[in-house]
């Protein structure tokens, strides 16, 4: 008898007793955030070092950004914890930190202000959480109807001069709790004023105490980059608050700062309607910095950040922290530059600067509430002075003196004006901006390089160039629409009656669309032309402007005898034609 092998236990019992983990485990890996499932073990070190590293500056920034915003200190606590936290599971860039920024911070602080006369803490944090879960429902709302292009917007020049006031608004903001007085806030204006007849009354200590704080982050900053300035600052403010008593010399302290966990924080659904234009251009402003700091630290082999899903992370990260205490959440650019310096290789970085935030709320809560004023307003000046940067204006300047005006006019418009305010010029601006590039698009008048098949605008750096007897060669640039239309033709109206040609060649290579408006007017264009002797060509349409040109009246009056493919092309047919006669 043929011996037979053991049983094939595996076949009856293998899947039930063996597969189970297998599977499991594949599962929690399809459950979890991409960048978990492509981590790498040689990461962890990086991570865990740049998560400490940017821990140490966001921190103490988050602190002094609440003050910023008219709130606790704590708020800024819970705003480097929770959104952090969400961010670094749900985000699409690596080393982007997430938690509140000089802009979002002074938002918040104008939105709530707006909201009326001093209102009691409890409402005010009801208030906040209602801002936060807004600024969240309206970035998860953009991302889920893929607005992520809305970021685009607002122009580079424009967004410069925003931050530029920004920082100066700030400055002025804090410079009494670097005096040690108080003045009644109101307007820009208001505030200048009101501190510069404030200044006899100064503190002396608090000046002192002030100005030694901005020496030292000036000095790490210039000198040492990479240590976290805040944190020594934040540390010899305490020290020195505690060896040596300022506070019976008139110096304020940040006072009582709860421990433990935040609570859950429900909003006021009563002041949706006051605050939602608000929240709007707060979103806005958080998408925007956020998906500028994402992409400007982003490395070649890394994933570029994805501007919808980007939407929805930081939306949810900021619903998150409005209902733990959070205020309004974004990327920050600073944070996450030292995030990134430090070695930051994954959004593992992001959960280790929240746990250590976690740990501050839960342990060194106590000592933070004996930290100076002057601390904090130095924190914030000496990072805020950092967004009025006038290489930036003059590199601006450099390249295009509107485009310079634009910036100027975006600062002016949040110093006078108010930061929400502002947000509404800076787009408004931009938008104009747009509409005013493409309402203008140059027209060339082309000539030849000599013996070349080149063709180029005709200049005075290049008088050589060859022209030719009785053709006029044009090239607009951009889309034709009926916004330009009109202006194009007020460009070339002129050119042909300086030049007189009997042929006038439109080479359209340039040209992406050509919108129904636009071609009905080239079509007008052509028989007016014609009925002067001037006969019209066009040359190098590009597949969707040719059939366009094909299907219209315009098409069937120019034939296939009036339309090339090139520029050499229709200019050999006129030589030929030329020596013909």
């Amino acid at each position: 008898m043929k011996q037979q092998g053991p049983e094939p236990r595996n076949r009856l019992h293998g899947p039930s007793a063996h597969g189970a983990r297998p599977h499991s485990r594949s599962s929690a890996r399809l459950l979890a955030p991409e960048w978990v499932r492509g981590y790498r073990q040689a990461w962890l070190q990086l991570d865990v070092i740049a998560g400490l590293t940017a821990a140490a500056v966001v921190i103490p920034k988050a602190l002094a950004y609440a003050t910023i915003a008219g709130l606790p200190v704590q708020v800024g606590l819970y705003t480097a914890f929770v959104p952090m936290l969400i961010y670094a599971l749900l985000g699409t860039s690596r080393p982007l930190s997430v938690s509140t920024t000089t802009t979002i911070a002074i938002l918040t602080g104008a939105a709530l202000a707006g909201l009326g006369s001093p209102i009691d803490p409890a409402a005010l944090v009801a208030a906040t959480a209602t801002l936060a879960l807004l600024v969240g429902a309206i970035l998860v709302l953009a991302g889920l109807l893929r607005l992520g292009f809305v970021a685009n917007f607002i122009s580079e020049p424009v967004l410069v001069g925003f931050k530029a006031g920004i920082g100066i608004v700030i400055v002025v903001d804090q410079i009494p709790k670097l005096l040690g007085i108080h003045i009644h806030k109101g307007s820009f204006i208001h505030n200048l004023l009101g501190t510069l007849e404030s200044i006899p009354q100064a503190s002396l200590p608090t000046v002192a105490m002030a100005t030694f704080m901005i020496a030292i982050l000036v000095a790490m900053k210039r000198f040492a980059p990479r240590a976290p300035a805040p944190l020594v600052a934040v540390a010899i403010g305490i020290g020195t608050m505690v060896v040596f008593g300022l506070e019976r010399f008139g110096v304020a302290t940040v006072g009582v700062v709860p421990t433990g966990l935040p609570a859950v924080t429900l909003p006021d659904w009563k002041l949706l309607a006051q605050l939602w234009p608000a929240a709007t251009g707060i979103a806005l402003m958080s998408f925007t910095e956020t998906i500028a700091a994402g992409r400007a630290f982003a490395q070649s082999d890394e994933p570029t950040p994805q501007p919808n899903r980007e939407l929805v992370a930081t939306g949810l990260a900021n619903i998150g922290g409005a209902l733990l205490g959070a205020m309004p959440a974004g990327g920050g650019t600073t944070q996450t530059a030292v995030n990134r310096l430090a070695g930051a290789r994954s959004q593992l970085a992001g959960l280790v600067t929240a746990v250590l935030a976690l740990g501050t709320i839960l342990l060194l809560a106590p000592f933070i509430g004996l930290m100076p004023d002057a601390t904090l307003a130095a924190v914030v000046i000496v990072y805020s002075v950092g967004l009025v940067n006038p290489l930036e204006f003059r590199e601006i300047l450099k390249v295009r003196r509107t485009e310079f005006i634009w910036a100027l006019v975006a600062m002016a418009g949040v110093v006078l004006l108010g930061t929400l305010q502002g947000i509404v010029v800076a787009i408004i601006v931009s938008l104009v901006a747009l509409a005013y590039q493409v309402s203008d698009p140059p027209v060339h008048v082309l000539g030849r390089r000599p013996d070349s098949n080149v063709f180029r605008p005709r200049t005075d750096e290049h008088p050589e160039d060859e022209s030719f007897p009785d053709l006029l060669l044009l090239r607009p640039e951009g889309r034709i629409f009926f916004a330009n239309a009109e202006r194009i033709g007020q460009k070339i109206l002129p050119l042909i009656a300086e030049a007189r040609p009997k042929v006038v060649v439109i080479d359209l290579s340039g040209v992406f669309d050509l919108e129904y408006t636009a071609l009905k007017m080239l079509a007008e264009f052509e028989k007016r032309q014609r009925e002067k002797g001037v006969t019209l060509w066009l040359v190098g349409l590009t597949p969707s402007v040719l059939a366009m040109v094909k299907q219209s009246p315009l098409g069937q009056t120019l034939g296939i005898e009036r339309m090339f493919y090139n520029l050499e092309e229709a200019v050999a047919r006129y030589e030929a034609a030329s020596a013909a006669v």
